[in-house]
């Protein structure tokens, strides 16, 4: 199966939360854009483990809250699907982790982004993380 959709990294978690940030016009526009052409935001568990850590370390709680909420409510409206890293998949991924033994810095989270993203098919990501040009697989980063 192949989504048109668009990955979201936590660093397109994080722009997006924080109006102040200068990507913040430009991931909105990509994010806009997706939503009205009713095409999802795809994320998985382990992305946004890493935001809600990121997001409630850096910003008051109420405004943490209200934009993780909008995820979640986003995910009830079919505007955001996530993805979960099921066993095969982690394995997947751990299989990336010995092969890109030249990149140590690559996260063990960008790899299982990495391994959905391949399985559904999905080249763009909301993501200024190098890694994903990097990993040879054709991805895309937005903005």
């Amino acid at each position: 199966m192949a989504y048109d959709h668009l990955f979201v990294d936590t660093w397109g978690w994080l722009v997006l939360a924080d109006r102040e940030t200068p990507a913040f016009n430009s991931a909105a526009k990509v994010r806009r854009v997706y939503f009205e052409e009713r095409r999802a935001l795809v994320t998985t568990d382990y992305v946004l483990d890493e935001t809600i850590t990121r997001l409630f370390a850096a910003r008051p709680f109420t405004r943490a809250r209200k934009f993780f909420d909008g995820i979640l409510e986003s995910q009830k409206l079919g505007q955001v699907i996530i993805e979960w890293i099921t066993a095969e998949r982690f394995r997947v991924a751990y299989d990336l982790r010995l092969r890109f033994r030249d990149k140590p810095r690559v996260s063990f989270t960008d790899l299982t982004s990495f391994v959905v993203m391949r399985e559904l098919g999905i080249r763009d990501a909301l993501t200024a993380d190098a890694h994903f040009n990097q990993a040879g697989f054709g991805f895309r980063t937005l903005p």
